[in-house]
């Protein structure tokens, strides 16, 4: 990366560094979609033991993902400075706190997991497929953690395109993965919904592998020497990228976990064709949205770069290319959900009650989506600044203090049901967005007259 003066010249950086980064997204996202899609083509409770066990995995994984995404914002920042040779420390460092996160959160599991998923109170089928679909994803933690760090390396320098190739050549073996495991093609077992965990798990390795042979394939990475020279762990430098990563990674598990709230209030109050069509909702809908969060994870790596070398006014016009193409982008993208609703879930099953109830789920998701695209584009902004504490608290008092529980008061006890959960996830994404932007102004004042 270079700074660059002209708007023209700053778009082009832009899009040069998201555009790697919206088909890495979309390539992540694609293998949760193929384990939704082929679990559905199994059974209604295979969609909905997918659905429920991906709910609990997914505020986890995007919790301790952000944590790790400290990363991502330091490096850009090194390298806006001229502090290149601090970099090689920051990342073999990173490596040793993921290793410690993925070993607390498999440790978690082993107690915590059963306890959870029977106090849902699911039926047996979808408890069992749940369980199971967990057990075997819980083997690829390790290394997606280890190349959520690499990744946020190779991002944090403007080598976005180093991650889209170890990404994209990834789907194919997911896909072909989960077709031997869910259907018991290739000599191996059917397992039904609880394949796609085994499947997904291992796909997570083979991305490992791939990252740690482009450290030593880029002669850029390879001069950095990552998994040559190695360092002491040092808990002062976990501190100070825990202090950066906490903040961030608890933001993105109140966000990410509010759906995931609500697909498990969705087991415990309504019916297994509820909860197979709220998750068609969302499968489609968060699929749109990696276009508004690869932006939101370019504009950190950009503005990072910028306040790094001090150019507060390139930041400020980075922030305002991103917050606004990302809301832009998903106003179009609401036209086609609604026309094409049915269409969409008829994707994911053949059964009609299943499609009408997403189809409403849907109508709903394209007014939340559009107050998703601003919080998500302002976090980017805000983290690229180093600033992170106070978006965190108003992630929380936006999410759990305010969109759960008027999601669940609107269902528990008004005519909405089901549909009162996701009202209330509207209301907890658009207060996050007004707080995100009330506080950039504070933020981009303040930086100015620091300069």
């Amino acid at each position: 990366m270079k700074h660059v003066e002209s708007r023209k010249e700053k778009m082009s950086l832009f899009l040069k560094i998201l555009w790697p980064i919206m088909v890495t997204q979309v390539s992540l996202f694609a293998m949760n979609l193929v384990d939704t899609l082929m679990s559905g083509r199994v059974g209604t409770n295979d969609l909905a033991g997918v659905a429920i066990g991906s709910s609990l995995w997914m505020p986890v994984f995007t919790g301790i993902n952000g944590i790790l995404l400290a990363v991502t914002t330091i490096v850009a920042q090194l390298i806006g400075s001229g502090r290149r040779d601090k970099i090689s420390e920051a990342v073999t460092q990173s490596l040793y706190l993921a290793m410690a996160l993925a070993f607390t959160v498999v440790i978690s599991g082993v107690f915590l997991l059963e306890p959870i998923l029977s106090f849902m109170n699911l039926t047996e089928a979808v408890n069992h497929i749940s369980f199971h679909y967990l057990i075997g994803l819980s083997l690829g933690i390790i290394p997606l953690f280890l190349a959520s760090v690499l990744r946020n390396f190779f991002d944090g320098q403007g080598f976005t395109r180093i991650t889209m190739i170890i990404t994209v050549l990834a789907v194919p073996f997911n896909v072909l993965l989960n077709y031997g495991f869910i259907f018991g093609n290739f000599g191996l077992p059917a397992l039904g919904g609880i394949g796609a965990g085994y499947a997904t798990a291992a796909t997570y390795w083979i991305i490992l592998l791939f990252s740690i042979y482009m450290t030593f394939r880029v002669s850029t990475l390879k001069h950095y020497q990552i998994f040559v020279k190695w360092v002491k762990p040092s808990w002062k430098t976990w501190k100070e990228q825990l202090s950066i990563g906490v903040p961030i990674g608890l933001s993105i598990f109140f966000e990410s976990s509010i759906f995931s709230v609500v697909t498990l209030l969705m087991g415990m109050m309504f019916t297994t064709i509820t909860i197979a069509a709220h998750q068609v909702a969302l499968s489609f809908t968060t699929l749109i949205f990696m276009i508004p969060l690869s932006i939101s994870m370019a504009l950190t790596i950009v503005v990072g770069f910028s306040v790094g070398g001090g150019k507060i006014q390139a930041a400020k016009q980075y922030g305002r290319l991103g917050v606004f193409g990302g809301i832009g982008i998903l106003a179009v993208g609401a036209i086609f959900l609604y026309f094409f609703r049915e269409q969409i879930a008829y994707l994911y099953t053949d059964d009609r009650e299943v499609v009408l109830m997403a189809g409403q789920f849907i109508i709903i998701a394209i007014v939340y989506q559009l107050s998703d695209a601003a919080q998500s584009g302002l976090q980017g902004v805000l983290r690229g600044y180093k600033d992170v504490k106070v978006p965190f608290i108003t992630a929380f008092t936006s999410y759990w203090l305010i969109g759960i529980p008027t999601g669940y008061c609107l269902a528990a006890f008004t005519w909405l049901g089901p549909f009162g959960l996701w009202i209330g996830i509207t209301l907890g994404l658009t207060c996050a967005a007004i707080g995100f932007f009330v506080r950039l102004q504070i933020v981009q004042r303040r930086a100015e007259l620091q300069l």
